[in-house]
């Protein structure tokens, strides 16, 4: 069995790429939550008011040190939906993202893992129709590449597991909980069953 992953950058309007572009010596990772994303931000050496401005207008700030090393700020934002996002896009292709997104020099920078290379290809066509895009690297990844974790044989992955965890599973896979964005939470999920 094969793999392929592919590292890309694009650009296209969004608020952050917009920042990075702004300040080059910026680095910004994203990671998607349910309805909002955790931010990121480093850079070396002292930020200007500016920037720290604009930071501040991203969302609500849970983390901010500035000392020698430069500036590390983490804030949880709000700005950018998951709804007709560019990760909903991975999912049409059967192309699974692997987070954090990384906004540099204007750029934001993804990479995807696919089992068909054709998945993959037809992503990045469709990609390139609608916003400037780079193909960083397209590779197979063989199977002595692959963490043994990502092997585990079907029967073997639930051997452990009780009927209870596994009706459980079961419940938040039927109620949409893995799904981006959610279609259920943890509180509702407790709810339907014996769980406090």
């Amino acid at each position: 069995m094969s793999l392929y992953e592919a590292s890309f950058r694009v650009k296209h309007e969004c608020p952050y790429r917009e920042i990075s572009e702004h300040y080059p010596d910026l680095t910004i990772r994203e990671w998607y939550l349910s309805d909002c994303q955790v931010i990121e931000l480093t850079a070396p050496g002292a930020p200007t008011d500016q920037l720290l401005d604009e930071i501040d207008q991203l969302g609500t700030i849970l983390h901010e040190s500035v000392d020698e090393s430069g500036l590390h700020v983490v804030t949880q934002s709000c700005l950018c939906s998951l709804e007709d996002s560019i990760i909903e896009r991975f999912e049409e292709y059967n192309c699974l993202y692997q987070p954090p997104t990384i906004h540099r020099q204007g750029w934001e920078h993804y990479s995807v893992i696919a089992f068909d290379e054709s998945d993959v290809r037809a992503l990045l066509q469709d990609l390139e129709a609608d916003r400037d895009i780079e193909v960083l690297s397209k590779t197979a990844i063989t199977e002595q590449q692959i963490p043994h974790s990502m092997l585990a044989p079907v029967d073997q992955l639930f051997e452990d597991v009780t009927e209870r965890q596994l009706a459980a599973l079961r419940l938040a896979l039927e109620s949409g909980y893995y799904e981006q964005p959610r279609k259920t939470s943890l509180r509702d999920l407790a709810d339907k069953t014996a769980v406090a």
